[in-house]
């Protein structure tokens, strides 16, 4: 696994550093290139984290362990943050998070092994610090909502929730634990 991930990052940097037809492509550039302003929200995430993942059993109600995961996050030339989702069950995705001026808020843009397409998704800061993560398309059903929880020395934790009735209810259902991956 630590070979795919290092080939996948590996490449992705070649990628984004070749100069294209219409100019040059944005390199990948060191960290502190997000953590001013609003992509300091999301640039806070940026480095390689060993993920731990737990879903609900829909039957007992108990949290259930997952497969794991490494999530890795990287800075953009300061205008977007990617990251790399790489689960142990091999269904690798992908978001890259832009800060929408206009709306004030993150367009994400979300796909994953086997979809058809992205998602849109959309986030925002909310007054603790927390950035929830709400789908724009297409609609899920139930509702979904995701929660990035603000990161500590420890790590950083993050849930998804549903709600079967229109945000009047929300239940958690999977939910991470995050901590940084040693060099």
């Amino acid at each position: 696994m630590r070979v795919q991930q290092t080939a996948c990052c590996l490449a992705l940097s070649i990628w984004l550093t070749l100069p294209a037809l219409a100019g040059e492509i944005v390199p990948v550039r060191a960290a502190t290139d997000c953590m001013e302003g609003p992509l300091a929200q999301f640039g806070r995430y940026i480095g390689n984290w060993t993920i731990e993942d737990f879903g609900r059993n829909q039957e007992t109600g108990e949290w259930e362990a997952g497969p794991g995961a490494q999530w890795n996050f990287v800075c953009l030339g300061g205008m977007s943050i990617q990251d790399f989702w790489l689960p142990a069950d091999g269904k690798v995705g992908t978001n890259l998070r832009t800060w929408n001026t206009e709306t004030e808020s993150w367009d994400i843009a979300w796909t994953v092994t086997g979809m058809s397409g992205f998602a849109h998704i959309s986030a925002r800061q909310d007054a603790a610090g927390n950035l929830v993560m709400r789908y724009v398309s297409p609609q899920q059903q139930p509702d979904r909502r995701i929660t990035f929880f603000p990161p500590d020395e420890r790590g950083w934790n993050w849930k998804l929730e549903v709600s079967p009735n229109g945000d009047e209810q929300w239940i958690e259902v999977y939910r991470i634990k995050a901590t940084r991956t040693p060099d």
